[in-house]
């Protein structure tokens, strides 16, 4: 396939894999381009059949109910980033020559010659955060932007549209990664790896591989975390990845920072990486007090977005500004309410045992409301760290046991108390139960650890009933 001008699509036979959120503005945009498009998609329900009713409409051709077999003269299959590497579908390309692109791979091969570069983040948790940071930053420098990619704004919409942006911040998860093979950005991010979505990718190495091939290719920065141990850590990605001439590595840390770090000292985030004389000289760049929350996970993600705005060449002043302007997303570590001394907090979004672990190193003495769904997680090592910070933990959901089996190994002095009730009002039973077990001075904290699909529509659901159940205690 060439480079991606419109000439080049006129008569492609190209087969998208799967409808959902990338699908469909990959299925339009290759239809508006001149290729001839067939949608492949396993499910055959309701929603599938009305984005087939609606892609037909245009003269795109739908298979519902067969996502397993390669539609014949196919050129080329672009596919949506959760289908696993190992589907048949890919097999029989493997065996016809025929390429594999993601959307992500899709958006990168269409930008036009004038295109914005890309600030690219990911990691196993706060890439989000992060990204958003990133824009508010680049917004405060005066620079047009927008936060796109596995953030909901689709990057295809980005690169097509008629918006002209100076640089793009972009959220990628590994499955993304995976199916991008010549994405090249400006700088790049991994902000942390944690065991996730192993099912998905087979193994650790293979996960470690998807995520740093974000360095591939980068320009200027490579940033990793240089507090992060287990191997591989995010220094070894860019030790391994083959970068342009002159590109650095850039580490941040919470600690005060080395030569080509970012880092903290004395409440204050400064840059010795991007600065004249880096041996001798460090630039301040915001208070520990202007990032909002200053959990420290949060301050990591802080100091990452004001590497890749930093190596974009933003003012010391554009980062500070942008981190005063950034409100963080509902149910990411949200202050709810103080009730007689204690504080309540909703950390609903962590629904991983490394987001909790983040969210429970924030606090001192906590009462935890844990569980939901596991998803094939264990939980030794996320009690273990947390047990002398623990005053009590009450239990909900349907993989309880894990959790409290856990507690009982690494913290056996510590109060649980374990709901079996999953209806409705299990939620401010929970709160009301952690309000007898905490003290003055506490934090209630929820942070499940788990999904939340057993007893709730999602985590934001969740945390709305956690909230509304501290109101109640309130009044």
């Amino acid at each position: 396939m060439g480079s991606g001008q419109v000439t080049d699509w006129q008569g492609k036979h190209v087969t998208v894999a799967g409808l959902g959120v990338s699908g469909v503005p990959a299925a339009r945009a290759l239809h508006g381009l001149g290729a001839e498009v067939t949608v492949v998609n396993d499910g055959d329900d309701a929603r599938a059949r009305e984005q087939a009713a609606e892609l037909e409409a245009l003269g795109v051709t739908v298979r519902l109910g067969d996502g397993e077999t390669l539609p014949g003269g196919t050129e080329l299959i672009v596919t949506a980033p959760g289908w696993r590497p190992d589907k048949p579908l890919f097999a029989a390309a493997d065996r016809a020559g025929v390429p594999v692109w993601g959307d992500v791979e899709l958006a990168w091969r269409l930008r036009g010659p004038d295109a914005a570069p890309w600030l690219a983040v990911t990691g196993t948790n706060g890439k989000t955060t992060t990204v958003q940071m990133l824009a508010s930053i680049l917004e405060a420098a005066g620079l047009r932007t927008a936060a796109v990619g596995n953030i909901g704004v689709s990057l295809l919409d980005a690169v097509l549209g008629e918006e002209p942006y100076d640089v793009l911040a972009v959220e990628l998860s590994s499955y993304q990664l995976h199916w991008a093979p010549s994405l090249r950005a400006h700088s790049a991010a991994v902000l942390n790896l944690a065991p996730d979505h192993l099912d998905w990718h087979g193994s650790m190495e293979a996960y470690a591989r998807d995520k740093g091939r974000v360095y591939e290719g980068n320009r200027v920065a490579c940033v990793y975390n240089a507090d992060a141990t287990g191997k591989p850590s995010t220094e070894d990605l860019v030790r391994e990845a083959d970068v342009e001439e002159g590109c650095r590595a850039v580490g941040f840390t919470l600690g005060a920072p080395g030569p080509s770090q970012l880092g903290v000292v004395e409440g204050i985030l400064v840059d010795r990486a991007f600065v004249e004389n880096r041996q001798r000289n460090a630039q301040e760049l915001a208070e520990v007090s202007d990032v909002n929350p200053p959990a420290p996970h949060n301050i990591a993600n802080a100091l990452a977005a004001a590497a890749l705005a930093r190596a974009y060449g933003v003012p010391a002043s554009a980062v500070r500004d942008g981190l005063r302007a950034f409100t963080p997303d509902a149910h990411r570590i949200a202050h709810v309410a103080d009730v007689d001394g204690v504080t309540y907090i909703d950390d609903s979004k962590a629904t991983n045992t490394h987001a909790a672990e983040a969210s429970l190193a924030a606090y001192d003495s906590i009462v935890w409301i844990a569980g939901g769904l596991a998803k094939g997680a264990t939980f030794d090592e996320l009690v273990g760290g947390a047990a002398k910070r623990l005053r009590g933990a009450v239990l909900i959901g349907r993989d309880r046991a894990l959790i409290r089996e856990a507690l009982a190994r690494h913290a056996p002095e510590v109060p649980v108390v374990d709901l079996g009730r999953t209806d409705t009002g299990a939620m401010l039973q929970a709160v009301q139960e952690a309000q007898r077990l905490a003290r003055p001075g506490d934090t209630v904290l929820l942070a499940p650890a788990c999904a939340s699909m057993d007893m709730f529509a999602n985590y934001n659901k969740r945390g709305d009933a956690f909230a509304q159940a501290v109101r109640e205690l309130g009044a």
